[in-house]
């Protein structure tokens, strides 16, 4: 090759020969991974068309007017501005989801824990405990769940009816703002069911013989629950926590179902994203809706990452 380079006649050029080069490269590279790239195919087009694309038209739009009906106008920060200091609906929203992730995710991971350490004293018929355990997870957050809540938890419904059996007279759940939080606190709670086969799946993990040398030892069960299940099942309190806790900032549907949409009474049910959804869909505030939600990716974000930062501390792996 060196040679026809050097030849006048019919010789080619440095640019066409390192051209070819890189095109019998790139030739090799695309005939040895082609398979795997259109394996990947339907999910990159799922990437780039469903999720990252429409996130950036989002944040693109949280800069803007936007009604869906006339094209979006640029307003700058104006959104995040009026969010930060003249939207008291927005703290109301906040105030109810905080709440919300601070009991819900506290008491679902409890329950859940101790449902699984009572499967894994080695029941028979565990297979099916476990699936009628799991099943609240699939229900509970669809639709027909979230009505039959609404019809539990009614005044006449039939929480008051077996209260009433014993001479109490309950209140109104769901439609007094003390209460109703609560309510879909407890439907919370109710799914247990994904983290309690994460946790048996920990457990199972954990040696039997440091548990019977610490029985040799005299360590009584809640010393060797404190010093030998917690310790060493952290990987999978920490997991359970960081997906349970980014699923109840996301909680939408038993909100929207209990209150009819409207966060009621006195907003005591306004979860984040029902407000969001208020915002684009009742008043047709995209732009607006569009900053609300980035705030809250920037939310779910900041506890991430503290999550992780602060896992150190207390998470132990066997390393």
């Amino acid at each position: 090759m060196s040679n026809a380079m050097r030849t006048p006649a019919g010789a080619i050029s440095v640019e066409s020969y390192q051209g070819a080069v890189a095109e019998g490269r790139f030739r090799r590279l695309w005939n040895a991974n082609a398979p795997g790239y259109l394996f990947l195919l339907p999910w990159l087009i799922g990437f780039f068309g469903l999720t990252l694309g429409p996130a950036l038209i989002s944040l693109y739009l949280s800069f803007t007017d936007f009604d869906m009906i006339q094209s979006p106008r640029w307003v700058g920060a104006a959104n995040y501005v009026r969010i930060a200091t003249a939207d008291p609906k927005f703290s109301a929203a906040m105030h109810v989801t905080l709440t919300y992730v601070v009991l819900s995710v506290p008491f679902k991971l409890t329950f859940a824990l101790l449902v699984a350490m009572a499967l894994n004293r080695g029941l028979r018929g565990l297979p099916i405990y476990r699936a009628i355990f799991y099943l609240p997870s699939l229900l509970g957050g669809s639709v027909a769940i979230a009505v039959l809540w609404r019809q539990l938890f009614a005044s006449d419904g039939l929480i008051n009816a077996a209260l009433a059996q014993i001479g109490i007279e309950g209140p109104s759940w769901i439609s007094h703002p003390n209460y109703s939080i609560y309510t879909l606190v407890a439907l919370s709670v109710w799914q247990f069911g994904s983290p309690m086969i994460i946790f048996l799946a920990g457990l199972r993990q954990i040696p039997q013989d440091m548990y019977e040398a610490a029985s040799l030892d005299g360590a009584s069960k809640f010393r060797q629950f404190y010093k030998i299940t917690l310790p060493l099942l952290t990987p999978v309190i920490f997991f359970n926590a960081v997906v349970q806790t980014i699923d109840a900032f996301k909680a939408f549907t038993p909100a929207f179902i209990i209150s009819g949409g409207t966060g009621g009474p006195i907003n005591s049910t306004l979860f984040y994203t029902l407000y969001l959804y208020q915002e684009a869909f009742g008043n047709f505030r995209m732009g607006y809706a569009s900053a609300l939600a980035w705030i809250l990716v920037v939310i779910i974000a900041i506890f991430t990452a503290f999550s992780f930062l602060t896992s150190r501390y207390w998470v132990h792996y066997d390393d």
